[in-house]
C-alpha cells in the first residue's frame, strides 16, 4: 500500500485474544472486518459485551440492522439504546452490544463528510439518528458485506451510507482553510517520522503561534492529539501487513509499544494485542 489510508486494509482480532481484562464487566468479544481509507474507516460485523472507556478525533456513527446499541458518556450515567448513533468528534464513551450485528463509520471532522455531519449534528453531545436512515444505512453496508465485497464494493457502500447519513441537502458551512488543507496533506505524507509543529506550520509559511491556532480552529483538536489519531492508524496498517506491534510502534512514530498500547486503548477501548492479521481480510474485535 502506498501510504496511510491509500486503499483498504485489513486485520483479525481473535476470538479469544489475549485482552487485558479488569472484571467480566469489561469483556468485549466479536468478529468482523475493518476496512481503511483516507479520512474514513469501517468496522463491520458481529459484536458482543463492553467497551472500556474511550475517545478518537473521528466521529462516529454506529450502525445495527436489527436490534439496539447501547452507550453511555458518564461513568455512573445510564445506559441509552440506539438503532444508530452519532459520538461525536473527541466525545469520551463506552459502547456495549448483546451479539449483534454492528457496523462502525469512522470519518474524520475536518473531512467534507465529517464537517457535513457536524453540520447536522452538532458536536456537543452523542445524539440518535434517524431510526429509518440509521437502518437502511446499516443493511446496505451489511448487504455488501455479507456478499463477501471486495474492498472497491464496500468503499462504495461506505460511501453511500456516509451520504445519506449527512443529509439531503446537508453542505459544510464553509470550506477549510486552504492553508490548513495543504498542512493535512503534508502531515500525511510525513506522518511515519516525527513531525514537529514547527516544520508543519513553515510548510504553509505561518508562524508556530498563527498555525496552532489555526489548526486547532480547523480540526477542533491539538496538533499532537491530531498526530496521534494518524499514527494509530498507520500502526494498524503496519500489523496488517505483517508487522509486530513492536515493530509497528516504531515505524509509526510512537517512543514503544507501551505507548502504542496506551494510546490505541484510550482511542478504541481495546488492547491492540487482541489484534491478528490475515492475508486478506480485515477482522476486528471490539
Amino acid at each position: 500500500m502506498a501510504g496511510i489510508f491509500r486503499g483498504a486494509v485489513g486485520l483479525r482480532l481473535n476470538e479469544t485474544a489475549d485482552m487485558e481484562r479488569p472484571s467480566s464487566a469489561w469483556a468485549s468479544d466479536g468478529s468482523g472486518r475493518a476496512y481503511l481509507w483516507q479520512g474514513v474507516g469501517l468496522w463491520i460485523g458481529r459484536s458482543e459485551g463492553r467497551t472500556q472507556w474511550h475517545d478518537h478525533h473521528a466521529h462516529q456513527l454506529a450502525l445495527a440492522p436489527v436490534g439496539e446499541l447501547r452507550f453511555r458518556t458518564e461513568a455512573d450515567g445510564r445506559w441509552t439504546s440506539f438503532a444508530g448513533a452519532l459520538v461525536p468528534t473527541h466525545c469520551k464513551h463506552q459502547f456495549e452490544a448483546d451479539a449483534l450485528r454492528v457496523a462502525h463509520l469512522f470519518v474524520e471532522p475536518e473531512s467534507r463528510a465529517g464537517r457535513a455531519l457536524t453540520e447536522r449534528f452538532g458536536t456537543a453531545a452523542l445524539v440518535a439518528l434517524p431510526p429509518d436512515e440509521a437502518r437502511d444505512a446499516a443493511r446496505a453496508l451489511f448487504t455488501a458485506f455479507e456478499a463477501d465485497a471486495d474492498s472497491t464494493a464496500m468503499q462504495q457502500a461506505m460511501t453511500a451510507a456516509i451520504h445519506a447519513l449527512c443529509g439531503a441537502g446537508v453542505e459544510p458551512d464553509e470550506a477549510l482553510d486552504a492553508r490548513l488543507v495543504r498542512a493535512l496533506d503534508y502531515i500525511r505524507r510525513h506522518i511515519g517520522r516525527p513531525l514537529p509543529l514547527g516544520e508543519v506550520a513553515a510548510s504553509v509559511a505561518l508562524s508556530e503561534s498563527r498555525f496552532r491556532h489555526l489548526f486547532v480552529d480547523g480540526t477542533g483538536c491539538s496538533f499532537r492529539a491530531y498526530l496521534l489519531w494518524l499514527r494509530i492508524n498507520l500502526a494498524v496498517e503496519a500489523v496488517m501487513a505483517g508487522a509486530s506491534w513492536t515493530a509497528a510502534a516504531h515505524q509509526a512514530g510512537f517512543a514503544d509499544s507501551a505507548h502504542l498500547s496506551r494510546t490505541h486503548k484510550r482511542m478504541f477501548g481495546i488492547e491492540p494485542s487482541s489484534m491478528r492479521p490475515t492475508a486478506r481480510e480485515a477482522h476486528w474485535h471490539l
